[in-house]
């Protein structure tokens, strides 16, 4: 038994020895793990046996190592005899490598030797041939110095003297010349400017057509070209139109300065006055003259801001001056400077901006403003060409265009008043689908049930609606019109279009419509018809927000886009109406009111209500009915407004001062009419009011009348300040006014009511009772 476990024993160690060698070392933990786990001492034979197998291995690494030796020993000496003949071939290489460089050392002295003869024989051959065509040169000289050997001649001595005469003349007819230049150069600038700012427009209009074709922009050198006309010389050297060219002949020439002017006066004479050894007075000279004529040219004419025509030839001279004085910049050498021409600009332009803010100020024709602003814009485009800085000119235009603004918001002033002086106040009637089409198709209106109806119908806001929207639109336009050419981004003019926009109906239609509404000859019916227009145009403002993006492509998104103020401006309109509607309500239930005409002193009323007073609630009663179109709660306020006007007003009549005595017969009369208010405030005659809130206008009235009607003085002293009282609602005052006009008539009327005991005892009773109304008063009051 013994045997067998050993023999197993051996022959797992042997398995788990080729394991070992056989596999990855990675693997060698778990192994050797099921070697130590085994609760035994085969651990200790595993060792064992595994120091038998390395000394195995290293017997036969030795027997290996044996073998080899020799074939080893013999590569090292074979490799050592290499290397002794290497070092033989090297020290042969060196010495031939030595000896080469020094040979070559030779042949390369010769070859740079060879070379500078070479270099020396083509420059002898080089100056030989330019001396063979000097030699007429130096042959004309000879004979030249032997001729000027002539001082001893008469001749001789006369040139001498004559030649400075002859300088001071020519330097006198040159000057003349320039004068003259300068003359007509000031007088015909204009030519040249409108010749250069013409070519400066169609170059932006060409421009602006390519970058809307090929989204690219281009620029180009300033040409001018005069198309369509001749030009002949004016006897100063200059090129002006021939007005008696053939106007169908064409010329495609593209001109110049240097060809619209000549400007050979100017180089003569600066030839002239260099050559002398002067030209430094001469540069001084011209650039004086230069200077006063550009102040001359900066002077406008004083009625230049009536015509755009007047500005042009502004700005056609101005341009013509600084294209001269570029021309002469670039053609002579320092006749003028860089920074000449640059404090001649800064001076006009200051002068060119105060002239135009002066004079734009004058205009209010919008059509004028925006021509004048293209001119200012053709006339920097141009300037700028040549490298005049042209920014303020920009900065001008954002003033221009307030004043634009201004006269627009003017004319649109003017248009919104002829479209609501001519309106009807009434709703739109359509007999036909292509009708109705029309209207939609100028002011964006949907409403479903309308758009179910049969034809004809009529649409809720009046005909002014869709021509307020349509002109509004107009005016976005007119004003996107300014905004162009003023090399602004897209977010910027799209905010120019929201302010000016906003302007327009915040200031301009709202005060149109402010005045509108106070205008006397606009009666309810007129002013229900504007609230219900100010809500649909109110409604439409978020199309004019699509409107304007649709324009511009801004997102509404966009973190500075201004928001329209359409809506502030309606809602303020709309409550302006609604408190005229109050107003004027009441003021014609005041005329109604003037109509009473009561019998205060009547002994029993007549059994029915006042005539006035039916007239009155039937007007109130029709027009309530129209107030049914009305937005909100704006019916409601109106009649609860007019039934607490009307009670007011009934209440006045009683406690009039100037009343002196009334009747209990005319307080039943009296009670007749309240009783027919209270049944008009009870027959809802406008929809929304809930339970008696409507009756609760009259029921101060009520409640005097039924004291006096029911003659309970008694309960009303008794209850009051309590706040069940029946008679909460009367004053102590307001009834001892009431009850003292009663007392007064009741002496006067009954002469012999001091010998009736129950009118003795009834005029007791007032009495005690106005004493008792008096105490309250007086508690009230202090």
């Amino acid at each position: 038994m013994a045997e067998n476990e050993m023999l197993e024993y051996i022959t797992e160690h042997e398995r788990i020895l080729q394991e070992i060698e056989s596999t990855d070392t990675a693997c060698v933990g778990p192994t050797l793990r099921s070697i130590y786990d085994d609760q035994s001492n085969a651990h200790k034979r595993f060792m064992e046996k595994l120091d038998v197998r390395i000394r195995n291995h290293d017997r036969e690494i030795e027997k290996m190592c044996n073998f080899h030796h020799q074939g080893f020993v013999d590569a090292i000496t074979e490799l050592l005899k290499v290397r002794t003949d290497a070092e033989k071939l090297m020290g042969q290489v060196t010495e031939a490598n030595r000896r080469l460089q020094e040979a070559g050392r030779e042949v390369t002295a010769q070859t740079e030797e060879v070379i500078r003869c070479r270099i020396q024989q083509r420059n002898m051959a080089t100056t030989v041939e330019k001396l063979q065509l000097c030699i007429p040169v130096l042959e004309m000289y000879s004979k030249l110095k032997e001729q000027l050997e002539v001082s001893h001649y008469r001749f001789c001595q006369i040139m001498g003297e004559n030649l400075p005469h002859l300088r001071k003349e020519i330097k006198e007819i040159s000057m003349s010349d320039l004068k003259d230049f300068l003359e007509s150069i000031r007088k015909h600038s204009d030519k040249v400017g409108e010749t250069a700012m013409r070519q400066a427009q169609q170059r932006r209009t060409f421009n602006s057509a390519v970058a809307k074709q090929h989204n690219i922009g281009h620029s180009t050198k300033p040409l001018y070209s005069v198309i369509g006309h001749s030009l002949s010389h004016t006897p100063n050297g200059m090129l002006i139109n021939d007005d008696t060219a053939d106007e169908d002949e064409t010329d495609d020439e593209i001109l110049t300065a240097q060809d619209l002017v000549d400007f050979s006066p100017v180089y003569r004479c600066l030839h002239i006055y260099a050559v002398l050894g002067d030209r430094e007075t001469f540069e001084n000279y011209y650039r004086k003259q230069r200077k006063k004529q550009a102040r001359l040219v900066l002077q406008p004419q004083a009625s230049m801001h009536e015509t755009v025509e007047g500005y042009r030839r502004y700005f056609n001279q101005i341009v013509g001056f600084f294209v001269v004085e570029d021309h002469i910049l670039h053609a002579t050498q320092g006749l003028v400077t860089r920074a000449f021409t640059s404090e001649l600009w800064n001076m006009a332009l200051s002068k060119i901006i105060a002239v135009l803010r002066t004079h734009s100020s004058y205009c209010d024709d919008p059509d004028l403003v925006l021509e004048l602003k293209n001119l200012i814009v053709i006339f920097a485009d141009t300037l700028q060409d040549y490298g005049f800085t042209v920014n303020r000119l920009f900065d001008l235009l954002f003033e221009v265009r307030d004043q634009y603004n201004e006269t627009l918001l003017k004319k649109w002033a003017v248009v919104f008043r002829e479209i609501f002086e001519l309106d009807n106040y009434s709703p739109i009637p359509v007999d036909t689908e292509e009708e109705y089409n029309l209207v939609v198709s100028r002011f964006p209106f949907h409403d479903t049930d309308i758009e179910k109806q049969d034809f004809p119908k009529k649409l809720p806001m009046s005909q002014s609606v869709p021509q307020i929207y349509t002109q509004v639109k107009e005016f976005i336009y007119a004003s996107l019109k300014f905004s162009e050419s003023l090399h602004r981004s897209s977010t910027e003019i799209d905010d120019m279009l929201r302010k000016s926009t906003n302007l327009l109906l915040t200031r301009t239609l709202n005060s149109c419509l402010q005045n509108l509404i106070k205008k006397p000859h606009i009666g309810l019916t007129e002013l229900v018809q504007i609230i219900i227009n100010t809500t649909h145009l109110e409604q439409a403002c978020k199309y004019l927000e699509e409107f304007i993006t649709n324009i511009t492509n801004v997102s509404p998104e966009t973190v500075h886009t201004t928001r329209l103020y359409g809506l502030s401006t309606f809602k303020d309109a709309r409550h302006s109406a609604e408190g005229e509607i109050y107003t004027k309500l009441n003021q014609k239930i005041d005329e109604f009111i003037q109509l009473a005409d009561y019998e205060w002193g009547m002994s029993e009323s007549d059994g029915r209500a006042s005539g006035y007073l039916m007239d009155l609630i039937n007007f109130l009663r029709s027009t309530f009915q129209v107030f049914t179109h009305l937005p909100g709660k704006v019916a409601q306020t109106a009649c609860m407004s007019a039934c607490k006007h009307l009670a007011t007003s009934l209440m006045q009549m009683l406690l009039d001062t100037e009343l002196k005595q009334i009747s209990m017969g005319a307080i039943q009369q009296f009670n007749l009419d309240v009783i027919q208010c209270e049944l008009f405030a009870s027959s809802e005659p406008v929809p929304g009011f809930q339970g008696d809130t409507l009756q609760l206008a009259f029921i101060d009235l009520r409640q005097l009348l039924d004291l006096f009607m029911v003659w309970d003085w008694s309960t009303y002293l008794a209850d009051y300040g309590q706040p069940t009282s029946k008679y909460l609602r009367v004053n102590p005052a307001t009834a001892l006014a009431l009850l003292e006009k009663m007392k007064d008539t009741s002496k006067k009327n009954n002469i012999f009511s001091q010998f009736r005991k129950n009118d003795r005892d009834k005029q007791k009773l007032i009495e005690t009772v106005v004493k008792q109304l008096r105490t309250l008063v007086n508690g009230m009051s202090s």
